[in-house]
């Protein structure tokens, strides 16, 4: 069979992203080249290798046989490709990365310039979401998380630590005053998030006795970054990454709020990645030097 690669990545990203339009959308080309790919694949395969019908596409069994073959085939172009380039030219080439909004304000941005300093052939493609996303969907490299990853075709490596505390603007304490013990705060205005409920549980610490507080927010957001700006509005009290809280505080933006209670502990910070992606030099290129980064802060 005279198989060319890009009909097998075009059929690869067809399956991932479930329509033929979608696939389209994302090269910037015509449904009907990708129709026209996929008719060149089934014919050198000698099989038809997707269902079509109103509900959508699904493989027949010989498209799954070819769906396996082909990603290990890509896999081996693709390292072949970022171990030549990287021996020659360093780690060079897009890297497109997962992560929540306030990681990409906290981590990425600020490390990013001696990030590319040091590697001035690499591109970085920066997705800002909080949502859990599937990686071989969004076409990620890697995604930047707490908590443990789950999953067999995922590689996790530790590349830090976040934490969590309490915050308020100035412009919110001197109008409204600040609780002095965990029960008042349900008499202020709470900051929280609308599509991830775990954020809006608080854990407070008074020697060893833990206590949950399922807050009830006056205000949610969709996101991260977006809980940042308005606590800094002095909307009302929210929960915030120290990395991202602590120098608005140095510099008289924003005020703690019972530290001696809710000063978190720690949560590991995982670099995670799609098993077949994780020896790229461009990717371990980057990982290495946001452990560096985030030992160094």
């Amino acid at each position: 069979m005279n198989l060319q690669l890009d009909d097998l990545a075009l059929f690869v990203r067809v399956v991932e992203l479930g329509t033929l339009s979608a696939a389209a959308r994302e090269r910037n080309a015509p449904v009907s080249q990708v129709t026209r790919s996929l008719a060149r694949l089934e014919a050198q395969c000698g099989a038809r290798l997707l269902h079509r019908s109103t509900h959508g596409l699904s493989l027949t069994d010989e498209g799954d046989t070819v769906l396996a073959h082909a990603r290990q085939m890509l896999q081996t172009g693709q390292q072949l490709e970022s171990e030549l380039s990287g021996r020659l030219a360093g780690p060079r080439g897009w890297v497109r990365v997962g992560c929540s909004a306030v990681i990409a304000q906290a981590v990425l941005a600020p490390s990013l310039p001696s990030l590319l300093a040091a590697h001035p052939g690499l591109r970085l493609d920066i997705v800002a979401d909080d949502r859990m996303v599937d990686m071989a969907r969004e076409g990620l490299d890697l995604t930047i998380r707490t908590g443990t990853p789950a999953g067999d075709d995922l590689v996790a490596r530790e590349i830090g630590q976040l934490s969590r505390s309490l915050y308020a603007a100035p412009a919110y304490a001197q109008v409204n005053g600040l609780p002095t013990t965990p029960e008042q705060l349900a008499a202020h205005q709470l900051v929280g998030h609308a599509l991830m409920p775990v954020l809006n549980t608080w854990t407070s610490s008074e020697g060893r006795e833990q206590r949950r507080w399922t807050i009830s927010p006056s205000i949610r957001a969709s996101d991260t970054g977006t809980v940042l700006a308005l606590v800094c509005a002095g909307v009302g009290i929210g929960r915030l990454v120290d990395l991202v809280a602590r120098p608005l505080v140095r510099s008289g933006q924003l005020l703690p709020v019972l530290p001696e209670w809710f000063g978190d502990k720690p949560l590991p910070m995982y670099a995670v990645m799609l098993r077949e992606r994780h020896r790229l030099p461009k990717v371990r290129a980057c990982i290495g030097h946001w452990a560096a980064w985030m030992a160094a802060v």
